[in-house]
């Protein structure tokens, strides 16, 4: 049976891969492959935080015209979605879950606070923090690597739709090639877009690695919190 490296994690979830082959909104069948791999994950007794983004709903740019703040929150709030969608899934499949937000939401959702989140942690529930960071021009990389810092996780895992981290972007230049790890410095003075620059100097100064992977490549979390040598370590 495989074991786990790291005992607490925290996941980060684009709010694109929930959305699968569509474009927008939750495919279903890939919300519950996505979930699967969560519970898997569960399972090898890892203590599990996810962040999810809104960009399936949302994105703050798109609004171009409005108040960046106003933009920003709209993007939290898309958050909330998707995060009640995960809930759902893992709690029909008899994971027990709390969702927090940044933002008040107490109709559909706890308020984060960390000791009632380490809480939840010790009693092998999975929780989900929404609305980011709670505050405008933050990304939700930036919540990952904040919240990563917060509860002491081990690692800080990005699940994204590509195997890794790249010299250059792959889908602009077929000669782009993967790293299999970088340090935090180096991603920073390589203008490398793969995290933003706030979320990378958090996980920095408190030591978090980062191990950036293909979310959708076969039992891809699994591999990833035993250690297996899939994408690239950000240290």
């Amino acid at each position: 049976m495989a074991k786990a490296k790291y005992k607490r994690v925290i996941i980060k979830l684009s709010g694109e891969a929930l959305a699968g082959e569509k474009d927008h909104g939750i495919n279903e069948k890939t919300l519950n492959l996505v979930v699967d791999q969560i519970i898997a994950v569960k399972n090898l007794g890892v203590q599990i935080g996810i962040i999810v983004g809104g960009g399936n709903f949302w994105r703050g740019r798109q609004g171009r015209e409005m108040d960046r703040t106003t933009a920003d929150h709209m993007g939290m709030l898309a958050t909330v979605i998707n995060a009640l969608a995960i809930q759902d899934a893992l709690e029909r499949k008899g994971v027990p879950t709390r969702v927090q937000t940044a933002l008040t939401i107490t109709r559909v959702a706890e308020p984060y606070i960390l000791r009632k989140a380490m809480s939840h942690l010790n009693k092998d529930r999975i929780v989900i923090f929404a609305c980011g960071t709670g505050n405008p021009y933050f990304t939700t990389d930036t919540a990952a690597a904040l919240r990563a810092a917060e509860i002491g996780a081990d690692v800080l895992l990005l699940a994204k739709n590509v195997d890794g981290i790249y010299d250059s972007d792959p889908k602009e230049n077929k000669d782009a090639k993967k790293l299999k790890s970088i340090e935090y410095k180096d991603f920073i003075a390589q203008g490398l877009r793969a995290m933003d620059t706030t979320a990378i100097t958090i996980c920095m100064e408190n030591d978090i690695p980062v191990l950036a992977f293909g979310l959708f490549e076969e039992n891809a979390l699994v591999r990833a919190v035993c250690g297996e040598d899939i994408g690239t370590l950000i240290k």
